[in-house]
């Protein structure tokens, strides 16, 4: 047990700093007046008082995190952290454990899935920390933890590299990790900020700006109104929505290095970033013109206006919907789910596998081609301009394998527990990828609220999967992982 007590020390106080946040809703709810003062207070007096005692029993153990701490304080931050951010929902709203725990793993893997409906009657300060946990999750507790870390005297390499997804592990943007981690977090604060304004000026309310800019950039899907952005039914709204998506949707290192040199050769030297907008955009034009050619909506700019926000909300994980595109025919539902499965770029806020797998993927597939033709031939797989390293390969085959594994398994499993083949399909396509609705009982215009609680924790444990990029909570849950 003594091994463990470096992890529970920078636990208590992880803990603590998340029970501050906690203090933005109280204040906000004190200032309105909005009845959910007594949510925030209890909680944050709970969540700080446990953190505290965790600090307190471990606070003579100093030494740095090894690789196995790293994963182990991962998994308690992803899975214990709800169980205190979803409290004020169940002390303001009644909701049952499971259905407060699913929405808080919700926010916090920027999945953007509900089991609350009525949002347009809550609180303000419930739907203002709804969108808060999305923006947290976003970029990560952990990256934002890697910068306290060296203050406590322990060093966060590990916690970094069992958090970061894609080709970031292994990436140092500056010298000091400490300062890798300020630098993401600026830049996204930054893009935060520059959404508040723009959705004000598109003509959201201040409040509903913050929210939906939390949202946004942590790919989320969380809104204060039943019918998302089809309550404001404006095209501007939905632009800008579509510009930060998609910037969302691209790795943050890479905006990161831009920002930091004042140049967009970050942009061009990604690999990912063309292929990104290429998958996306020509899916946007695509779906635009099956609609358009099925007649589902009588002009053309409908048909891209449309078009052109639910795939990108989809595409990039996010979950808005400015229409119940449920409605539309099978084909295009089920190709923007396809494309939640692999369009974002590693370092993102999106889910799924990534795009930089995918093209990896694609390679390996291509270069097995080539030798069945040629079995002499060396065609080395290329990332850009460098050669993709043996384990690398490796390990995306296998991240490919346990991927498809797992989505077989919990489909059926989902079925085992009642649930329809196309809700099952799609509810665990959406909650692997962090992506939100699916089809069915789970489509853009339905709340969560429908599944049992079976199906519900299942579903919760496909959006850990996703978020923490499967291996990261496999490993914790081997036997091996416990030997000592």
């Amino acid at each position: 047990m003594k091994r463990f007590w470096p992890v529970l020390r920078v636990f208590g106080v992880l803990l603590m700093g998340f029970a501050l946040t906690l203090l933005v809703p109280l204040s906000c709810a004190w200032w309105w007046a909005d009845g959910a003062e007594f949510a925030y207070d209890e909680t944050f007096l709970l969540a700080f008082l446990s953190g505290a005692s965790l600090w307190w029993l471990a606070r003579h153990a100093r030494h740095d995190l090894k690789v196995r701490d790293g994963f182990l304080l991962v998994a308690l931050v992803w899975t214990l952290l709800p169980v205190y951010a979803g409290l004020p929902l169940m002390l303001q709203l009644g909701l049952s454990f499971t259905d407060a725990y699913f929405e808080a793993v919700s926010g916090l893997t920027t999945t953007g899935a509900t089991v609350i409906s009525g949002l347009d009657g809550l609180p303000p300060s419930i739907n203002l920390w709804r969108g808060m946990m999305v923006w947290l999750g976003g970029m990560g507790l952990i990256v934002l933890a890697v910068a306290v870390l060296p203050l406590l005297g322990i060093g966060g390499r590990q916690l970094f590299r069992a958090e970061t997804p894609g080709p970031m592990k292994d990436t140092q943007l500056t010298p000091r990790l400490t300062e890798t981690a300020k630098g993401l977090w600026v830049v996204y604060g930054g893009f935060t900020l520059t959404c508040i304004v723009a959705y004000h000026l598109a003509g959201m309310t201040w409040f509903d700006a913050v929210m939906h800019a939390f949202t946004t950039m942590g790919l989320g899907g969380f809104s204060s109104h039943d019918a998302s952005f089809g309550y404001w039914n404006s095209p501007a709204i939905e632009a800008v929505a579509i510009v930060f998506m998609l910037l969302a949707g691209i790795n943050f290192a890479t905006h990161f290095l831009a920002v930091r040199g004042r140049s967009l050769k970050p942009y061009r030297h990604d690999p990912e970033v063309l292929w990104y907008l290429i998958v996306v955009l020509g899916s946007v034009f695509g779906i635009a013109i099956y609609l358009n050619l099925n007649d589902i909506y009588g002009e053309p700019f409908d048909a891209l206006r449309y078009a052109a926000f639910n795939t990108i909300s989809i595409a990039t994980t996010t979950g808005y919907a400015n229409t119940d595109y449920a409605l539309w025919p099978i084909f295009a539902p089920l190709w923007l789910l396809f494309l939640c499965s692999f369009a974002t770029s590693a370092g993102s806020t999106g889910g799924g596998i990534k795009m930089v797998r995918a093209i990896i993927l694609y390679k390996q597939v291509y270069r097995e081609l080539i030798r069945s033709m040629h079995p002499d031939a060396i065609w080395p797989i290329r990332l850009g301009n460098a050669p993709v390293a043996p384990n690398v390969l490796t390990a995306v085959l296998a991240f490919g394998f346990a991927y498809m594994c797992l989505l077989v398994v919990l489909t059926l499993l989902m079925a085992l527990l009642g649930a329809d083949v196309l809700t099952g399909l799609t509810a665990i396509v959406a909650f692997l990828n962090n992506t939100g609705p699916g089809l069915g009982d789970v489509g853009p215009a339905m709340t969560f609220a429908s599944l049992n609680d079976a199906q519900t924790w299942v579903c919760i444990f496909a959006m850990l999967l996703g978020r923490l990029e499967i291996f990261t909570l496999l490993v914790v849950l081997t036997p091996a992982f416990w030997r000592k």
